[in-house]
């Protein structure tokens, strides 16, 4: 497979792409989160699919590995030009099935995010590693496939997060069978139908189904890793069915990030980047800004400046080019939002914008909601709402806004803003969140490993650091 064979789409429209995964009236039925139609009925697959797949994946495995980095990697850059010749019909389904619209940093981008993980993973190094060398021995660490990766992911950034998982592990040698959320299973098999075009199919499966098809994955005696972003209680149900296999994990799990703005900032300023921090892809995003704490002496400027941003970004049905925003992905995530904003109401928190949604249209839609003058406690705060609401809490000391930010058992991610970079540095050094930003927000980099504290999950992914875990150490000392 090379670059040359890879000039024309293979799939010209979402329509195609549903054809060729097989979508048919027998599966589940998937509906668009805008407009509540069907989209198509998803293939659902059963535990003796999950059963050929592992298998299948395990025998093909020690060729794969034999195959060695240089080539892994080049069909890793194969695959990442069969996205980009398809990348028109992915991003419409994505757009169809998740509900992001085409514009922005949303379907497009996430299809064009995909394409450029696979080269940046293709493209890292990782060599051995002399721990010591004198009177003649040498003492190397080096890293060997593991064998079978099992990787679960969620339905919010559903194609990225699975190439955040797949890239790494096929670059290291390893096999990889997938299991797809229920809410978005649609794209992840576009997805890898499409990687096929470069990456052969006995190293890359797909078993798209429910709870059983995780359980199964996460026990199974043959799988060796699993790989997992989604919810901390999902999180520990895994830990708990991987246990009997000692395997090896990397969770990804709720986030619930902080920000805190100093009392040195300019509100104009920062106030796109901590709206996009907050609202990118509609707020449904582990790594988003959740809880903003803004210091006494800018809070109502840092409040009317969000205000504005948020007045001029147009929610609505994704394959409008003028959205930016769209629907939350499901109707059981749209009540817990709209739940959790009903609580602050209650509790007298103030609503800058937004929190009254239109029952009447067709969609899962809530509107962009900024909420003020609310206490800590408050539910909207506490618990991570994964959606288009964002409290605002005002604090006076930056002691107390970190004792705020950290009062939690999550840690993902985190950000400070200021106009003093060594002041900004000293409040992120004490925030106890696997990543904290400077003035900005989830701006993530297949460079930087990324990983989260607490009941934020373990393991790292992307980087050098991210292909070690999905590689057996070795020392070979003589």
């Amino acid at each position: 497979m090379t670059a040359e064979t890879l000039t024309s789409p293979t799939y010209a429209t979402a329509a195609e792409l549903l054809a060729a995964i097989e979508a048919s009236d027998g599966g589940r039925p998937i509906l668009d989160p805008a407009t509540e139609e069907l989209v198509a009925h998803a293939p659902e697959h059963t535990v003796d699919d999950l059963e050929a797949a592992v298998t299948t994946a395990r025998a093909a495995q020690p060729a794969w590995a034999a195959r060695g980095h240089a080539e892994r990697s080049a069909l890793l850059v194969a695959a990442a030009d069969a996205l980009d010749a398809n990348a028109a019909a992915l991003a419409e389904l994505l757009s169809r099935e998740q509900g992001k619209p085409l514009n922005g940093p949303n379907a497009r981008f996430e299809v064009g995010a995909c394409a450029a993980w696979l080269r940046a993973t293709a493209g890292l190094e990782l060599e051995p590693e002399i721990l010591v060398e004198e009177n003649g021995s040498t003492a190397e660490l080096h890293y060997r496939p593991l064998g079978v990766v099992g990787a679960i992911g969620p339905w919010n950034w559903p194609m990225m997060i699975s190439v955040w998982q797949l890239a790494p592990a096929l670059r290291m040698g390893n096999t990889v069978v997938m299991k797809p959320s229920e809410y978005t299973p649609l794209s992840v098999l576009a997805l890898v139908k499409v990687l096929h075009l470069a990456i052969p199919e006995e190293v890359l499966h797909v078993v798209a189904g429910g709870r059983e098809i995780g359980e199964g994955l996460s026990s199974h005696p043959l799988v060796d890793k699993i790989m997992f972003t989604g919810s901390t209680a999902t999180g520990k149900a895994i830990i708990r069915s991987s246990a009997d296999t000692v395997k090896r994990l990397t969770l990804e799990l709720g986030g619930n990030d902080a920000g805190i703005v100093l009392p040195d900032v300019d509100p104009a300023a920062i106030a796109e980047g901590l709206f996009w921090g907050a609202f990118i892809n509609t707020g449904q995003t582990c790594a988003a800004l959740k809880r903003l704490y803004v210091h006494e002496d800018v809070y109502s400027e840092v409040c009317e400046a969000l205000v504005a941003i948020a007045g001029t970004m147009p929610m609505g049905i994704g394959l409008d080019e003028a959205n930016v925003l769209g629907p939350l992905q499901n109707r059981a995530q749209y009540d817990i939002v709209a739940d959790l904003v009903e609580q602050a109401k209650a509790s007298g928190s103030r609503v800058l914008i937004g929190g009254d949604p239109d029952t009447a249209r067709p969609g899962y839609f809530y509107p962009t909601t900024l909420v003020a003058d609310i206490a800590n406690t408050d539910a909207l705060v506490a618990q991570e709402q994964f959606g288009p609401a964002l409290p605002i809490i005002r604090y006076s000391t930056v002691d107390e806004a970190i004792a705020m930010a950290n009062g939690l058992e999550v840690g993902l991610g985190a950000s400070v803003w200021s106009s003093d970079p060594v002041r900004a540095r000293e409040v992120a050094a004490r925030i106890e969140a696997g990543t904290v930003w400077i003035n900005k927000h989830g701006t993530i980099d297949p460079r930087v490993p990324f990983g989260g504290a607490k009941q934020s999950g373990y393991g790292l992914e992307f980087g050098v650091e991210g292909l070690k875990h999905l590689g057996a150490p070795q020392v070979i000392d003589g």
